[in-house]
């Protein structure tokens, strides 16, 4: 019994790893609209100039993007090693006792509603053709030549935060003074409202629920930092 495909061939395994791939691009996004925005409305509101809001902007962006990457690269490091480590476990196990490993996988068919006969000619093909995909697949949930690039989620983290911080950026660095505050909400509801959408529907959640939260958790940041920016003003003014 194959491990089952979806669209182009695509394995469980390799179509779970898409999903969570795509899944902490929007996530890495959502936290670039979010933590920009937050700076920018928070240096327009202690009456930033263009520069000191260009500064910040650029700072925040650079420096959200860095530990993304830093974080996610040292996260999927750590996925990676543990999966070394249980698919090597699983070489000895299948090097010291192949019929108990044979028994094992038999038993797992056979849980899974498949006869006995048949539960054994299925263990016994999946172990003739590839014994440690087999048990990687089955017992770990691992494919051994799709195992998870900290490099590349680290570029893709970090990517993703960029696209989303350059969002408020702009709309606070391009139109005049009078319009900072207003385009850079407009813009901000509305990217976060796209990576909300986007998000339920790749976690098959209601749209509605996840977008709401999404912007109101992004209003909210804005409007804790922007205060805070008028009241460190007024101190200091």
């Amino acid at each position: 019994m194959a491990e089952r495909t979806g669209e182009a061939g695509e394995t469980r395994a390799e179509l779970s790893a898409r999903l969570n791939w795509l899944r902490a691009a929007v996530l890495g996004a959502n936290d670039g609209v979010v933590s920009t925005a937050g700076i920018v409305t928070g240096v327009a509101g202690a009456a930033g100039s263009r520069a000191a809001l260009l500064a910040a902007g650029v700072a925040g962006l650079l420096a959200g993007a860095m530990s993304m990457a830093a974080g996610e690269y040292v996260s999927v490091s750590t996925q990676r090693d543990t999966e070394r480590a249980a698919l090597a476990k699983e070489r000895r196990e299948l090097a010291e006792d192949p019929e108990g490993e044979l028994d094992e996988l038999t038993d797992y068919y056979r849980d899974s509603g498949l006869a006995d006969g048949l539960a054994r000619e299925v263990a016994t093909a999946l172990t003739e053709r590839d014994a440690l995909a087999a048990h990687a697949q089955t017992e770990l949930g691992i494919d051994p030549e799709a195992l998870t690039n900290p490099w590349e989620a680290a570029l893709a983290s970090a990517a993703a935060f960029t696209l989303g911080a350059l969002v408020p950026l702009l709309a606070v660095l391009l139109p005049p003074e009078s319009w900072r505050l207003g385009v850079t909400v407009a813009a901000v509801v509305l990217a976060l409202t796209a990576s909300g959408w986007t998000s339920a529907r790749l976690g098959g959640a209601g749209a509605v629920r996840a977008v709401a939260r999404n912007v109101a958790g992004g209003l909210l940041a804005m409007a804790v930092t922007y205060s805070g920016g008028v009241l460190l003003d007024h101190l200091t003014g």
